[in-house]
């Protein structure tokens, strides 16, 4: 495995990669949710190319920016014995030089759920991955359900500027009592841990209505909040039923719905989501 710093070290490492290439990208401290998207890379892909990199710009002003756990030696470890084939770690030098200005705006559904409550994150999210898919020059780029605004978000950015590049969705992984894997989950307690599950219940609440037959948004709605009722340390930001494309609110599910929430544990906010309609995308942890 190489491990490569700087943009010209990347751009001759690149060359000897055989096609087609995956890109995988994170953020680093890396859990089995970013090695199953690692795994799903090397099942597509002749070379899988992971970058590191904790991107300043999606974070807002009063988010955990400094405070992202970090342990790059540890992740090179595991993408190591994952079998990668090059790692790129940059600086902010490298990523925001002096003087940068240029960013990258996805419109519409920007705006609404996860952007409504961070209205920096995703010009930060768009301009980081528009970067990463420049000078990696992927066949094929990973990223995980458990994100599903970021994927539409994303998909929406490769379709308007002709990304010659193809988006893996993975699917989400979760503990074996259904949490789902986040970096964030190292800062729960053990009451937090978990009463965290009410996430997850949740989602599983609405699976098993819609499985029923159930199809107004508002009811299923209402028995997610009942839900949730029953968890005193849980304190939801958002709960949403959504057009999984346009990520609309919807009152009526005709096929597909997303199914999507941010709760804070204590300091700690987590996210988690399920499409009606669809089979679950949920892989347990090995």
């Amino acid at each position: 495995m190489k491990i490569v710093k700087t943009l010209e070290e990347l751009r001759t490492a690149r060359t000897h990669l055989n096609a087609p290439v995956g890109l995988v990208p994170t953020m680093g401290f890396l859990h089995a949710g970013h090695l199953s998207l690692v795994q799903c890379a090397r099942q597509d892909c002749a070379s899988v190319v992971v970058s590191i990199y904790v991107n300043p710009t999606q974070f807002g002003p009063n988010e955990d920016f400094a405070a992202y756990p970090r342990d790059v030696d540890r992740d090179l470890d595991l993408l190591r014995d994952a079998g990668v084939n090059l790692v790129w770690v940059p600086t902010e030098e490298v990523m925001y030089p002096h003087g940068y200005q240029t960013f990258v705006t996805v419109e519409e559904i920007t705006q609404v759920l996860e952007g409504a409550m961070r209205p920096t994150h995703f010009r930060g999210v768009t301009t980081i991955v528009a970067k990463l898919f420049n000078a990696v020059q992927p066949d094929k780029a990973f990223f995980g359900q458990k994100d599903a605004q970021q994927v539409a978000v994303l998909q929406q950015m490769v379709r308007d500027l002709n990304f010659n590049l193809e988006m893996v969705v993975c699917p989400i992984v979760r503990e074996k009592d259904g949490l789902a894997l986040s970096s964030r989950n190292i800062y729960l307690d053990v009451d937090q841990r978990k009463a965290a599950l009410v996430l997850s219940r949740s989602l599983r609440k609405a699976r098993e209505l819609f499985a029923a037959g159930e199809r107004d948004a508002i009811k299923i709605h209402q028995a997610m909040d009942a839900v949730f009722a029953d968890e005193p340390l849980a304190r939801s930001q958002y709960i949403s039923l959504v057009d999984p494309k346009t990520l609309l609110d919807i009152e009526k599910i005709e096929t597909e719905a997303l199914v999507s929430m941010a709760v804070y544990m204590g300091k700690t906010r987590l996210i988690d989501n399920t499409i009606l309609g669809k089979p679950d995308l949920t892989l347990d942890q090995p």
